[in-house]
This record gives structure tokens, sequence and C-alpha cells, in this order.
């Protein structure tokens, strides 16, 4: 198995972006030096209470400057909010800037708000970035000028400053649980992975799907299929539960805005809920409704909470049900002390993962 740290960090009241961004590179100068595969950042917009993170390319070179082997990258680039050519500018520098340790997420996004004040159309935005794969492709390979006509990322004799210094590319991610996606992923060769939102029951069908896809497209290499939750260790299961069940129960609460009370909270996340139901989801409907309950989120084995042994214990489990070799890791939610986050980052890293790296799912 492989392992990240991954951060939508989350706004943090009390601090200025200055001090969230100097603990963000304590942490990942600690997940360098324990040996975490990887490192990756959202891309979110216009949410001062939700995350700090619009510019993912400065999430990348700025760990990148901290760190010397841990493998950095978005998860992902809203590509419809980029112009292709920068956008495949910045990812061809960033790749050389960090010597060949990037990884490049691309995602569709499924936030709307985000695209009205880009003055960017919201409907094609999974074409836009599975077109945008193609791009990129010829980007990072041109050392020469090049035309691209598609049907929405368009180029005429453009000439980058160099190409991608890993070859032929970076390698690619698109997290999705959408079977044409999937499919598109297999074909293609490019990681994908899912959210705890999506049960991993379910996953299982879709991923065991996307692996035959795979292997009858001919990669001969295992891909990477990520899982993502947040996770508290400490050195004792009641010492996890006592410091942070709460902080980690609450750690995706952010997603649908603030509330003045817990009446307003029950509004918002039942709206939030309804957007699944319509998008045929009640399972993961389900969990939103519950997503400030972190005592509901525990007993569903949707947030890893507990001393490195049961941390281990539950991830093999985890993995084999909904078909995962990757974990990423949300370690910093809510109020949680810096103390108490180093420590869990430190106990994952010396007592987990040398529990779990040669374990293989598939």
């Amino acid at each position: 198995m492989k392992f990240g740290h991954f951060s939508h960090v989350w706004g943090k009241p009390g601090m200025t972006g200055a001090e969230r961004y100097a603990q963000l590179w304590r942490e990942l100068k600690l997940c360098d030096d324990l040996g975490y595969d990887f490192g990756f950042s959202v891309e979110h917009h216009f949410r001062p209470d939700e995350s700090w993170m619009p510019s993912p390319s400065a999430y990348v070179i700025g760990a990148g400057v901290q760190t010397s082997r841990i493998r950095l990258g978005a998860m992902g680039y809203v590509v419809s909010l980029h112009h292709p050519v920068r956008l495949a500018e910045d990812i061809i520098l960033a790749d050389h800037i960090l010597n060949g340790r990037l990884e490049v997420g691309l995602v569709p996004g499924i936030v709307k708000s985000y695209f009205g004040p880009y003055g960017v159309d919201y409907e094609p935005r999974r074409a836009v970035t599975l077109e945008f794969v193609d791009f990129l492709r010829r980007a990072c390979a041109a050392t020469e000028p090049f035309d691209y006509e598609g049907q929405y990322h368009k180029a005429s004799d453009v000439l980058m400053c160099m190409p991608s210094l890993q070859r032929p590319h970076p390698p690619l991610w698109i997290e999705s649980r959408d079977p044409a996606t999937l499919a598109f992923c297999a074909r293609e060769g490019i990681n994908t992975g899912y959210f705890f939102l999506f049960s991993r029951a379910t996953a299982r069908d879709r991923y065991s799907r996307y692996l035959e896809l795979w292997k009858a497209a001919g990669w001969t290499h295992k891909p990477n299929i990520a899982y993502s939750t947040a996770i508290y260790v400490d050195e004792t299961d009641q010492r996890a539960l006592d410091r942070g069940l709460e902080q980690a129960g609450r750690a995706y609460r952010g997603f649908v805005g603030q509330a003045g009370s817990d009446a307003e909270l029950k509004g918002l996340l039942a709206q939030h809920a309804e957007k699944f139901y319509e998008r045929g989801e009640p399972e993961a409907a389900d969990v939103v409704m519950h997503l400030a309950d972190p005592q509901w989120l525990l007993d569903h084995d949707l947030i890893l909470v507990g001393s490195p042994d049961t941390v281990a214990r539950k991830l093999r489990q985890w993995s084999e049900e909904g078909i995962f070799n990757t974990y990423f890791g949300e370690f910093n939610f809510g109020s949680l002390a810096e103390e108490d986050l180093m420590r869990s980052l430190r106990l994952f890293g010396t007592e987990v993962i040398p529990q779990m790296k040669a374990f293989e799912p598939f």
C-alpha cells in the first residue's frame, strides 16, 4: 500500500493565512521525514469559512521547497477554471521545480458556485477535463511549436519553454466514481480514487471493473486507487477517542457552510443530502445527514480514530472491502491542537505505515 497526507487546508479561526500555511509545511516536512508517499491538496474557492486553498500550484511549489522526497500534487486542479495553456505551463514548471516529484490530479469540479465568478460554463466540465488529458500530454511532450484543435481546448503555434521532466508526463489522477470516467481512466492509464461519502461496498464493483478494463488495456503495472477520510492516531484507542473523536467527526462539516445553531446546521445538512438523493446516491446522502455526528461516523467505519494497531487493522479490512491500495489521510481538522496533530502524523508514519507497506489489497 501507499500512503498520503491529504489537506483541504481548512481555515483556522485565530490563524492568519501565513500561520496556517506555516503549520501545513511543518506537517509535510514531518511526513517527508517519515516516509509518506504523497502529499495532496484540493482546489477550493470563495469559502473563507471552509478551505484556504484556491491555488494548487502554489501548494505544490511551497510544499516542494519544504521537502525532498515525498511526491506532491493537486487532487485536483478544477480544469475548467484554468486556461489550458496556462495550466499546462504551471504543471510542467512544477515538475521541474520538484525535480520530477509531481503528481497531477485533475477534477471536473462539483461545486457550481466556483464557476460563475470565473465566467465558465458548469455543464460541460467533465468533457472539458477529459479532453485536457490529451492536451496536457501534447504539451508535456512538445519540443517544437504545436497546434491543438479540440472541442473545448484550442491552441495555435504554442511553444512551451520546456517539456515535462517526467517522461512522457507526470503521473495522472482523476478521482471519480462515475463508471464512464473510470472506463476512460483505465484505457488511458490514469490513477483514480474516491472519498468516504461513497460507500466501500458500492465502490467494490465499480473499481473491480476499472481494474478489469485496466488489464484489458494492456497496462502491466498496477494503478493507484485512493481512498480518503479523516484520521486521528494516538497511543491507545481510548486516548485517540478522548483527544480526536470530536474533532475528526467535525472535519467535514465545513462543506455545508456556517450554521448559527444546531437547527440551522441540521437544515444545511438536509439541503446537501438532497443533492445526493437527486443524483441517485442515497448512501452518500445518509452520510451527509450525519456529517456532524462523530459517533455515527465512527460506528459506521467512515473515520479512522484509534491506536496504531487498530488503525492498521481497519485499513487492511477497508482496503479489501473497497478495492483501494492507497490511503489519503486528512490529519488536520477542526481545532485539533498541533501537538496532537503531529503526534498522530508521527504514530501513523512510524507504526502504521511499516505494518501496511508490504500489504497488497489486489
